[in-house]
């Protein structure tokens, strides 16, 4: 018998495909600090009890049930949080007023991530109304507008953002990363970070040859950051359970922490909708303990000093 880290090498270099190996952990050994802060950088809140009520999570989804701050504070955890950046999934442009509004509260929200419509003639209205406030860190689009964008040559709302100090937060498929190299091309000043590792989908296979070329891509260029999020989902396609074990996600992983390196790779869950997959100790544990590997210094980054650097996230008196 043979173990599956020397499978996955066998195969991928029968196939030609680049082999990644994992880091020798380094020499401070895989411990975690006491005092570590962790900020999660990919949360959601709203409220679906709300007189208006909300465009998503649809009625019927298990998602579907008010969701806000204290909720994710009362989640069991393998680490305790020191705040989370919020990320706007709803489509209504109001909505990111009434998660500003929430936030006046709420400490615990070091920044938000809005949803407002690059290419739109209210974008720079709406940009302008919002950043105002300085909890607003940026917006988050899918990739298919990116594309879009792209193919227009219409990155003037885009070069908005940077002009204001503000990042590009980017959803999609496999291919997204690539696609994130070719607006990095067009726009080296806006910092932009990709969303759920592209949402490749995690088997026992090696990873996909095309997804590892596109996250190498992206990362050549220094103001390209990347989660760790939605690790659990992509291992739960087709009604597979997760597996538990930080050895099978080990490869994906290795690939992204190697292209992007210590200094680029930030720490998100994708709560409340990893809560599907996994529990929310068991997702943070798998990261954590391969950061841990990586030695304390690239975990402290991971865990919160890579997200300033990507987010400037508000470091908020009280929020612990």
């Amino acid at each position: 018998m043979i173990d599956r880290r020397s499978w996955l090498a066998g195969s991928l270099l029968a196939g030609g495909m680049p082999l990644v190996t994992s880091p020798a952990p380094a020499a401070t050994g895989g411990s975690l600090p006491d005092d570590l802060e962790i900020i999660d950088c990919h949360t959601h809140f709203y409220d679906p009890h709300r007189r208006q009520g909300v465009p998503w999570p649809p009625p019927g989804s298990s998602l579907y049930r008010t969701v806000l701050p204290a909720d994710l504070r009362a989640v069991p955890k393998f680490r305790p949080l020191a705040g989370t950046v919020v990320i706007e999934a709803s489509a209504w442009v109001g909505d990111n007023r009434w998660l500003l509004e929430l936030a006046e509260d709420e400490p615990f929200i070091v920044g938000v991530i809005g949803r407002i419509e690059p290419g739109k003639p209210a974008f720079a209205g709406h940009l302008e109304r919002y950043a105002a406030n300085p909890l607003f860190r940026g917006i988050r689009v899918q990739a298919d507008l990116v594309q879009r964008l792209l193919a227009e040559a219409k990155l003037d709302d885009l070069r908005r953002l940077s002009e204001r100090g503000l990042t590009l937060d980017v959803n999609g498929g496999p291919a997204t990363p690539r696609l994130i190299a070719r607006l990095a091309d067009q726009l080296p000043d806006l910092p932009i970070v990709l969303n759920h590792l592209g949402n490749v989908a995690l088997t026992d296979d090696p990873p996909p040859a095309a997804w590892q070329a596109g996250i190498r891509e992206a990362a050549a260029h220094p103001h390209v950051f990347s989660k760790l999020s939605a690790l659990v989902e992509g291992a739960a396609r087709d009604g597979r359970q997760p597996p538990r074990e930080l050895a099978f996600y080990r490869p994906y992983i290795d690939v992204v922490w190697q292209a992007f390196g210590e200094d680029r790779v930030i720490y998100g869950s994708n709560w409340p909708v990893s809560e599907r997959a996994a529990d929310y100790a068991m997702l943070q544990r798998i990261v954590l303990e391969y950061a841990a590997t990586q030695g304390t210094e690239a975990t402290r980054k991971f865990c919160a000093g890579n997200a300033q650097r990507a987010y400037h996230w508000i470091d908020r008196p009280g929020r612990r």
